[in-house]
């Protein structure tokens, strides 16, 4: 039997294939989103489908829904831009994205994701420190 003779599920089923490729995205950044680095729940078309955006993966990328709401069909570097959560990092990681590099963008975001275990725990020691002269 030949690959050109066989039936595939996602032949059957475009829907499927759609879901996979959702996940998959969800999966290149951890389910977190790419504008925030809050968990991810939707997918957000960096040029909005309105003005002639492609569900294609350099198109769309994850984000949470906050984000994606707020985002709605507005240029994506201009609205990212303007949010009080902006980091160049994740800028310059959104634009690789879109320009088919998502080896450079994952690499980036990993350099703008900060280790919030690392993080939690030098704060937690460094505040007990601080108030430490004041207890007695």
């Amino acid at each position: 039997m030949h690959n050109r003779d066989a039936v595939f599920l996602e032949d059957l089923c475009p829907k499927l294939r759609d879901r996979r490729w959702r996940k998959s995205l969800h999966e290149f950044t951890g389910k977190s989103c790419i504008y925030c680095g809050e968990n991810s729940e939707s997918i957000d078309h960096v040029l909005p489908r309105s003005k002639g955006g492609l569900s294609i993966t350099e198109n769309c990328v994850p984000a949470c829904l906050s984000c994606n709401g707020r985002k709605t069909d507005s240029d994506a570097f201009e609205w990212y831009r303007q949010q009080r959560f902006y980091d160049p990092r994740r800028s310059m990681a959104i634009r690789a994205w879109t320009e088919g590099d998502i080896r450079l963008a994952l690499r980036l975001l990993k350099w703008a994701q900060p280790k919030k275990g690392k993080n939690l725990e030098k704060s937690k020691t460094q505040l007990s420190e601080d108030y430490s002269w004041q207890a007695a």
